[in-house]
């Protein structure tokens, strides 16, 4: 994929292509969700008492 233009002014230049950063950007967070969410319930399953 070619990525110099001649006839593209500076503003498109910039811009880039959005499409390869969404999906980079959705995993990275829902990685992130994931770990958060084992984390809290590491934390609270470790915080109930033993049951008798």
């Amino acid at each position: 994929m070619e990525t110099y233009d001649p006839h593209k002014n500076k503003t498109e230049v910039r811009q880039g292509s959005p499409r390869k950063m969404n999906m980079r950007v959705l995993v990275i967070s829902l990685i992130g969700i994931v770990i958060l969410f084992a984390i809290i319930y590491l934390v609270f399953t470790m915080s109930q008492p033993n049951p008798t």
